[in-house]
């Protein structure tokens, strides 16, 4: 394919944009080679600058899970922006959309909204310092909860470490309350605990791990994680800005059937707008202002046109009682029709699935946190996105991101993608 009107966009972009892009995983850095600009996007497809047309498995990071352009969620914003696009005052449509998240997602009572995922968890964390009294938070190696202070963090292994900054600009006062666990070692978590008691606010998690590919929970830890909270008088908070809405109606809350303190959201309850949520039971929410002293706002908060569009997105996903089922079993389509054709080209991998969370990793041993997910070949891999996206597929350009199906997808889509695997397995 030819990229000619992509590369010179990016050019022109570098001059006035950092990096040329907006956020860095679309700089291609970890791939190598020039961006893809879009030029627009109908169902399961891209449209680049080019005229090319790609399948598009990224689905805007996990928003597009009805398709591209899905008519009523432009219809509603459509409707909504002639009315105006933002007051800074309460609409209607607000409490609209708080019931209907507050009917679909199990052990919440109140719900609030943002502007991002980012927005999201930091505003959970802050929740849970002021109900809890305390200051530190356990997060695990490899999560992204945004990129908020707080979590761009890395940690030595002992159990009593204090974090130490992972990016320029934070600082070490942030860093020492951030504590680094293992993901699916409940034993690690447990020594991070003992040795700060009485200091933890909350254990912050993606109950599914999206962002060192996906990577689902061993049996039984999340209920461990639960468990030791509990105990510990911890608030446990789930991350679910990618799997909120999409392993299941009531996320991963629903699915492995664990009740978490604090739930945090985004992506598909904005319905591809920029939108983020927190939601819990009462007694935490009405610590919030203006009912409670943790101090939380955002003038653009509920704005009309993301709470229509969210709000015509989580009606959809509410009244089809099958698309969660329908997305599982692509996924799983894609999974084995994938799997074999590596295995018939000799090629090492393992890959993880979780409902509509994908992700192929070059590596044989099983793949369970941050440190066996690095252990996977990047070079391998560059090679297969760079095959893929020649064939017309487009993959996550990291691989360390989870890769997204959409309900606009059809099984013939599912079969040329596995073509183009069995393809470009023969040049790896």
């Amino acid at each position: 394919m030819i990229y000619k009107r992509s590369s010179a966009l990016f050019a022109e972009a570098e001059k006035v944009i950092p990096g040329g892009v907006n956020s860095p995983v679309r700089a291609f850095k970890g791939v190598g080679g020039t961006p893809i600009f879009v030029k627009e996007a109908k169902g399961a497809y891209l449209y680049d600058e080019d005229g090319n047309r790609l399948i598009d498995y990224i689905n805007s990071w996990g928003p597009m899970i009805l398709g591209h352009a899905y008519e009523p969620v432009v219809n509603a914003v459509v409707e909504k922006a002639k009315k105006g696009t933002s007051f800074g005052m309460p609409t209607e449509i607000e409490t609209k959309i708080a019931e209907l998240a507050v009917s679909m997602v199990p052990n919440i009572d109140k719900i609030r909204f943002v502007n991002s995922g980012t927005e999201a968890c930091m505003s959970a964390i802050r929740l849970a310092r002021g109900f809890t009294g305390r200051d530190k938070i356990i997060k695990f190696a490899g999560c992204y909860h945004g990129h908020s202070d707080s979590f761009l963090i890395q940690a030595g292994s002992g159990a009593s470490t204090f974090g130490t900054p992972n990016s320029p600009g934070v600082t070490q006062g942030t860093a020492k309350d951030t504590l680094l666990a293992n993901y699916n070692d409940i034993k690690n978590v447990k020594a991070l605990v003992e040795a700060n008691k009485n200091e933890i606010a909350c254990v912050i998690i993606e109950p599914v791990a999206g962002n060192m590919g996906c990577i689902p929970p061993k049996k039984d830890f999340l209920k461990a994680l639960k468990e030791l909270c509990e105990s510990n008088n911890i608030l446990l908070v789930f991350d679910e800005v990618m799997t909120g809405f999409r392993l299941a109606k009531g996320g991963a809350q629903e699915l492995y059937r664990i009740d978490a303190d604090i739930v945090c959201f985004g992506k598909v309850i904005g319905g591809g707008l920029p939108v983020g949520a927190f939601a819990a039971r009462n007694e935490i929410m009405n610590h919030l202002a203006p009912l409670g002293p943790v101090y939380q706002a955002g003038t653009l908060s509920g704005n009309p046109l993301a709470m229509a569009a969210g709000l015509a997105m989580l009606t959809a996903l509410n009244r089809d009682t099958d698309v969660f089922n329908r997305l599982a079993d692509k996924t799983e389509y894609l999974h084995r029709g994938i799997n074999k054709a590596l295995i018939d080209n000799n090629i090492t991998h393992t890959i993880n699935r979780v409902g509509s969370m994908i992700s192929v990793h070059f590596d044989e041993g099983e793949v369970y946190d941050f440190t066996t997910a690095a252990k996977g070949n990047n070079d391998t891999f560059k090679t297969f996105f760079h095959g893929m996206l020649n064939e017309g597929i487009y993959i996550a350009p990291s691989s360390f991101e989870t890769w997204f199906l959409t309900d606009a997808l059809s099984y013939e889509d599912l079969d040329f993608t596995i073509t183009a695997v069995n393809k470009v397995a023969k040049s790896l």
